[in-house]
């Protein structure tokens, strides 16, 4: 596999590149947390670290980040939502060395994440768990659960980041089920909680780079569904739609390695 680390806008146009060869939706909720993931991939990640994408339906953006490092070959992207492919419209069960767990149905992402933490702080393996998780999932009590488990054991290795786009597959957060604003929902909690740009890599980097040494971090990242395709921005279209031909756009410039 290439070595060589892809800049964001190299692995956004091929996120949006497989969505148009596979003729499929999603992609809103893809392009709102592609940043988040080259992020994570690129330059946080370690060998002991584990990551969870428990909105399994952006499984596009999580294999253009693993595409990024290396982890997957463009041979592995031209099979996106085939027949028979091992790259799946949400994470599969078996078949690559990077997907945790087979996730798709909201709301259970984060408690595996939960006990995977717990898991690896007992064996003292010195890892850590990255869960990234919509900010409409959190209408699922499943979730709350689950922070009140990683507060009360003070899972200081489990880091949750929420892609808050503010869109669901029925409509806006605030009209299906209100949690806005998110942050002061997890103030009863013995968690960290930081709200930033979701679409600046610079700020996620230094924000994971501060979690709290004592407790659970949750980053509530401010995004954009659809982000860059003017036709889907901020549209519940967007959580169906594919991509449009005429939207890719011209190609990118050569590569450039992100820092």
């Amino acid at each position: 596999m290439c070595s060589m680390v892809k800049s964001i806008d190299a692995v956004r146009r091929r996120l949006l590149e497989m969505h148009l060869k596979a003729g499929v939706g999603h992609l809103g909720g893809n392009l709102s947390c592609i940043d988040a993931l080259v992020t994570l991939y690129q330059s946080i990640l370690g060998e002991s670290d584990r990551f969870i994408l428990s909105k399994g339906h952006a499984a596009g953006a999580l294999y253009a980040a693993l595409w990024s490092v290396g982890r997957l070959t463009d041979e592995d992207l031209n099979s996106f939502h085939a027949e028979g492919t091992a790259l799946p419209g949400h994470p599969p069960a078996f078949g690559l060395e990077d997907v945790v767990f087979a996730t798709g149905s909201l709301g259970h992402g984060l408690p595996l994440a939960v006990g995977l933490a717990l898991a690896m702080r007992l064996r003292n393996s010195g890892g850590r768990v990255f869960c990234l998780t919509s900010d409409g999932e959190w209408q699922e009590g499943s979730m709350w659960e689950a922070l009140a488990f990683a507060s009360h054991h003070r899972l200081a290795n489990l880091c949750i980041l929420v892609d808050a786009n503010r869109l669901q597959g029925f409509g806006r957060v605030s009209e299906v089920s209100s949690l806005e604003p998110l942050s002061p929902h997890f103030s009863p909690f013995r968690v960290k909680a930081v709200t930033i740009d979701g679409h600046q890599p610079l700020q996620i980097e230094a924000a994971i780079r501060d979690l709290a040494d004592d407790c659970p971090t949750v980053l509530i990242l401010n995004t954009v569904k659809g982000k860059g395709i003017p036709r889907l921005e901020d549209r519940l279209e967007s959580h169906y739609l594919p991509l449009r031909e005429d939207e890719l756009g011209p190609a990118d410039p050569p590569e450039r390695r992100h820092a």
